[in-house]
């Protein structure tokens, strides 16, 4: 399947989730930017709250392009194995992971301002992108999300390689990967609109997202 967009993407992934429509333990997070309108289509055919997790890439230092780890929102790292196997030295890293840290900062206060993240202990937590690559950026996602007790982390995007599905698969409760081409290549060659998705964008999405949906309730001991 080729997607329109990212906003047809999120419909396509919404009705593999029907299983969480009108859930109160749900909650969206997407990730920025390319997610984000997944993510929103997801949270609004579920009747979720969305929320934005940022993830940044760590980038090998001279081919950026290519992940050797990424970051998430709450400290996790996760590093691949390339990193590993081609003995990237651990200062390398450090100075890498600093200089993205700062980054996921800026985004934070950018998207969110003075919002608080979500609470996300005892609940569904989906974590949606537009696609899977490597995996890496989801990798560090759903290990941060796993640090804040969750119920149950669902991953789900439009596309993946299927590797990467399988992989992912295996490290979090459920996923979902709606289409797994053969061969693979790219996220962007699924997609007849795969435009760079603004920060603006990703703002007025959650913004109309917050207006809309109440957080919802702290759990309750009984």
């Amino acid at each position: 399947m080729l997607f329109r967009d990212r906003h047809h993407a999120g419909q396509v992934v919404a009705q593999r989730l029907a299983h969480y429509r009108d859930r109160r333990d749900t909650i969206v997070l997407g990730l920025p930017r390319g997610g984000v309108p997944v993510a929103a289509q997801v949270a609004s055919a579920l009747h979720a709250p969305l929320d934005v997790f940022v993830v940044r890439k760590l980038g090998f230092p001279g081919h950026e392009e290519y992940a050797m780890g990424a970051i998430a929102s709450g400290g996790a790292r996760v590093i691949n194995p390339d990193a590993i196997a081609f003995r990237v030295p651990q200062a390398t890293i450090d100075a890498v992971a600093e200089r993205e840290q700062k980054e996921l900062e800026r985004r934070e206060r950018l998207y969110r301002g003075s919002r608080p993240p979500l609470v996300l202990e005892n609940r569904v937590v989906v974590l949606v992108d537009d696609g899977l690559a490597t995996g890496s950026t989801m990798r560090a996602a759903a290990t941060a999300v796993k640090q804040a007790n969750p119920a149950r982390v669902v991953v789900a995007v439009p596309v993946a390689a299927a590797e990467t599905c399988a992989d992912l698969g295996r490290e979090v409760d459920e996923i979902v990967c709606a289409e797994t081409p053969e061969p693979f290549r790219a996220v962007g060659l699924w997609y007849l609109d795969f435009g760079q998705t603004s920060d603006d964008e990703v703002r007025a999405l959650l913004d109309a997202a917050w207006q809309s949906h109440d957080p919802p309730a702290a759990p309750t001991s009984s």
